[in-house]
Formats: C-alpha cells, structure tokens, sequence
C-alpha cells in the first residue's frame, strides 16, 4: 500500500476579489521528495505555500499536510502539524533582536524544550550549515546575506522537520552563494528524509534541488515531470519560463503609468 502523500492539494482554488490566484490545484510531494514550484509573478507560487501550511483558508478544494486538513483541523491539532514543518522565508525573516542562536531556538523553545537543549540543538544546525561557533552570539543585523541565509536554513531544520518549506531561498544572493545556499538544502533534505515544497523563479536553484518540478501559470498547474526532463518538457509555457523569452504563451501586464 502507497504512503499518503506529506502535502497534498486537492482542487484548491483561491480568489481574492475578482482576482483568481489558485484554479482547482492539485499537486503533491511524498515523503523524502522535493518538489519545486517555479512560474512568474503573480502565477500563484506563494498563495500555493500559504494553502498548504493553513494560513489562507481555499475557496474550494483541500490542503493537507500528513492528512490533515490545515483550514479546518482544530487549532491543537494544527499546531502540532506545524511543529513538525520548516520554513525558510525569502528574506530569512530573523528576529533582528535576538542572537543568532536564540533564533534558531525560537521553535524549540516555543514547543517547551528547555534553554539549554534548544542552545546545543541551535549550535549543532548552525555548524551543519558551515557556521563558525562564534557566529551564534551574533545579531542578524551583523551577519551577510549569505550568512543570514544560513542561518534562516538552520532554523527550519533544528526541529528535524518532516515536511520543510522554501521560499524563494537564493533570491538577493550572487551566484556562488546561491549554489552553496542549493547545496546545503540538498544535503539537509536529504539527511532528514523530508518532503520538501520550495517555490522560486531561480532555474539553477530549480535544477539543483528538485527532485520534480511543477510550473503553475495563472493559478493552473501547465506542467510537471521529473527535473532531468525540464529543458525538453516540449511545454511552451516551460520553455519560455526556462529560456528567458519575452515572446510566447507568458504575457507580460502593461505597467501602469
């Protein structure tokens, strides 16, 4: 018998006005995968996220996350789904109050680990992501991009996850730092045996750490298939996406004046 999925979508649909964002989505990620979502602005990419972790109700359809349904489930239950799941944020999103050290804890300390345990979890998740010791008694505001990034990826892994999402997790880093950013994500999904959703516009981020690739294009799902496929899908809509081409099935909105 087959493993229910980790995060399932079933004809998930999301208005906000007249603006349809989600049209009858339906998507999954099994444990041990990573599924990344790519398609440009507007398509639905970051609602999608929203949907699946329970913080916008759909208008039509389910989000379940281990079977649950995140809209509906009673806020008990909902929380320990959630203690389960990571997320990185696209601008890591740290608490510019606290140490370093003290962010990557937050969770755990939230969830009523004592100080001291979430201290050494904190210190173990920052030297696997190739954090220097002394970095932990930092404020984010005296860290890089690349460094504050890291330190986002450290926090969504100290509860070893079984479901981690990724949102945009290169945007605003160069090219090196980028791919040691893709890297580290391979190795710590792999290592936690996690279902991974990561959302980006970055094909070289894309390519390295999808297992599988789903491009949505104004709220429908137009394609999906293994990685290694992406640059021969023969989907119009993925090859203007993947090539960079102002002419195709993607338009572009007039800017306003």
């Amino acid at each position: 018998m087959t493993a229910p999925a980790a995060i399932r979508l079933e004809g998930v649909s999301k208005r906000f006005g007249g603006n349809v964002v989600l049209d009858g989505l339906d998507l999954e990620v099994a444990r041990g995968e990573s599924l990344v979502v790519i398609g440009g602005s507007g398509a639905g990419k970051s609602v999608t996220v929203k949907c699946a972790l329970g913080l916008i109700r759909p208008d039509a359809g389910r989000a379940l996350l281990d079977g649950a349904d995140m809209a509906r489930v009673r806020r008990a239950e909902r929380e320990a789904v959630m203690r389960r799941c990571g997320m990185l944020f696209q601008g890591a999103a740290l608490f510019d109050s606290l140490r370093v050290r003290e962010n990557v804890a937050f969770g755990l300390v939230r969830s009523g680990m004592r100080r001291a345990a979430a201290r050494k979890i904190a210190e173990e998740k920052l030297a696997a992501v190739g954090l220097a010791p002394e970095v932990g008694a930092m404020f984010p505001t005296e860290l890089s991009g690349g460094m504050r990034k890291r330190v986002g990826l450290a926090r969504a892994i100290a509860a070893d996850p079984d479901i981690v999402f990724f949102d945009e997790p290169t945007t605003g880093l160069d090219p090196i730092m980028a791919d040691v950013i893709n890297g580290l994500i391979v190795e710590c999904v792999r290592g936690l045996g996690a279902a991974a959703l990561s959302i980006t516009h970055d094909m070289a981020s894309a390519r390295k750490i999808a297992d599988r690739i789903a491009m949505l294009h104004d709220g429908r799902l137009v394609w999906q298939g293994p990685a290694a496929d992406i640059d021969a899908s023969g989907n119009p809509f993925v090859e203007q996406f993947v090539r960079g081409r102002a002419e195709g099935p993607i338009r572009m909105a007039p800017r306003r004046p």
